[in-house]
């Protein structure tokens, strides 16, 4: 596949900071506890299905001590429409007693101390950070790598790979680019049926735009 050009890049990149400027996470939540569950609970499931389970799991258990006492069998009553329950249930437990038991009840703000929580991986620490921080950091889901390679800015056969392309080539305004590429990827240059025609605002870029031809 053809590679963006460094003026495509940098034309890219001004195009999805004015347009997504912004921009914030889907997922519903009032402050950092809420946020990391939603976001470990949104891996492999939508916003929309997290956004759905969250506020009974949330007013059953309103913080990190509430959480780490839980009882397992509860917590995956209440979030059993989520792909993975089973382990996103004992995931965000042992978070939440990691949370009381190491760090006071405070969750951390920074990416070495989030990823020793279970069920919190690279991406998920970054999400929370660019979220709740506006940290410049990238993270890859499914969104951000279809659109990075439809665009030609990565052709990297890892989410991992194609972030720490991401990162040098965009080198800033990481926070905004990361948003921007999910609701892009989200709502625009969609998976199946993508709307090339009529809404989608980097046609000029796309590199694979030939294949969507006939559709």
């Amino acid at each position: 596949m053809k590679k963006a050009t460094k003026k495509e890049i940098e034309a890219i990149k001004v195009a999805f900071v004015s347009r997504y400027d912004k921009a914030v996470t889907e997922l519903t939540y009032k402050n950092i506890y809420e946020l990391v569950v939603a976001v470990a609970l949104s891996a492999q499931c939508t916003d929309k299905r997290v956004n759905m389970l969250t506020p009974t799991l949330f007013e059953k258990y309103p913080d990190v001590y509430a959480l780490a006492k839980a009882d397992i069998n509860d917590v995956k009553k209440i979030i059993n429409s989520c792909s993975f329950f089973n382990n996103k249930a004992k995931n965000i437990i042992l978070m939440a007693q990691r949370v009381v038991d190491v760090y006071d009840g405070e969750i951390p703000q920074n990416e070495k101390d989030l990823i020793t929580l279970a069920g919190v991986g690279q991406k998920t620490a970054h999400v929370v950070m660019i979220e709740y921080t506006g940290a410049n950091l990238m993270a890859v889901d499914t969104h951000v790598f279809r659109v990075a390679h439809r665009l030609g800015l990565s052709d990297d056969e890892t989410a991992l790979k194609t972030e720490a392309t991401l990162v040098r080539k965009f080198k800033t305004n990481l926070h905004q680019l990361h948003q921007g590429m999910v609701l892009f990827g989200r709502y625009i240059c969609t998976a199946k049926n993508p709307k090339c025609e009529n809404e989608c605002f980097l046609r000029e870029f796309c590199k694979t735009k030939e294949s969507f031809k006939a559709r």
